[in-house]
């Protein structure tokens, strides 16, 4: 009794032909001559920039001032500590902008007279609180409302700089979502309702769920900047990075903890803005420029 072969099973193995293997090389060679010139290009640039840098008559003070090693190494654990406040702010803030946001976004794009109130309310919120600076606000909650002396309300500058954080960037957080909620086709919409679902249902099923895989390298870029922006409520005193380089510095006036405070904001947020360039590549979104 004789077992037929599946088909192709004697079939010799693919190999690509004499071409495709000089295409292939051809790749490779200009691939690593793009690299070369690349890396030569940039060492090139830092080399200039840094014999400009070297070279100016002041860069002895300069750097006594601000790349002072015994400073940074001194000042690094207290400005580390400070940076975990800074991670600790951007995460509970990045929780509560994203909800708020979303509930204004939802609220903006309600559709029928009776509900023109809500409408209007989310209206004057993203107005307003974009159209104020961030600092400003910061200001006005952090030391305003713990001046009034209210029963039952609490006076830490960091609840209300925190609280700052959160109605300024949900303001811009909500108009992102609501441009990914008016970019889902009303078709839709319509099939959920002819499926049977309710309005709170098409929207948590169907609408909020693409709406927000596609808005989401741009709330990614958001995010970045809240964690540079958490900052800010160091001028409420609260002893974040840069507060706590600041009072290291008022010693004896180095400011290299400073540069130990940007040097670990940008580790902070480098990683979270390549990840943002690709997530926004798997999702098919071009830059055109400014991507790595």
């Amino acid at each position: 009794m004789s077992h037929a072969s599946p088909p192709g099973a004697d079939a010799p193995a693919w190999t690509p032909s004499q071409v495709e293997v000089d295409r292939r090389r051809f790749r490779q060679r200009r691939t690593a001559r793009s690299t070369g010139l690349s890396a030569l290009s940039t060492l090139a640039v830092l080399g200039v920039l840094t014999a400009l840098l070297v070279g100016s008559p002041g860069w002895p003070r300069v750097r006594e001032t601000y790349f002072d090693p015994a400073k940074a190494v001194e000042s690094l654990p207290a400005v580390a500590e400070g940076i975990w406040l800074n991670v600790r702010i951007m995460i509970v803030c990045a929780v509560l902008i994203a909800v708020l946001g979303l509930v204004i976004a939802i609220m903006r794009t309600m559709r029928g007279p009776v509900a023109f109130p809500l409408r209007l309310a989310a209206t004057v919120y993203v107005d307003l609180f974009r159209g104020l600076p961030l600092l400003l606000v910061i200001y006005l909650l952090g030391f305003g409302v713990p001046g009034l002396g209210l029963s039952g309300v609490t006076s830490s500058v960091l609840v209300w700089g925190c609280a700052a954080l959160v109605l300024c960037y949900g303001a811009y957080v909500a108009e992102v979502f609501r441009a990914g909620i008016e970019s889902i086709h009303p078709s839709q919409r319509a099939a959920a309702r002819a499926l049977g679902l309710t309005h709170r249902q098409t929207l948590r099923h169907v609408v909020v769920p693409q709406a927000v895989r596609r808005v989401m390298p741009a709330l990614m870029n958001d995010l970045v900047s809240l964690q540079k922006d958490s900052g800010l409520i160091a001028v409420l005193g609260v002893v974040d990075a840069i507060r706590a380089a600041q009072i290291s510095s008022a010693s004896d006036f180095n400011y290299t903890p400073y540069v130990v405070a940007g040097v670990l904001f940008i580790c902070l947020t480098v990683p979270m803005a390549r990840f943002t360039d690709w997530l926004a590549r798997r999702q098919g979104m071009h830059v055109s420029g400014g991507a790595v």
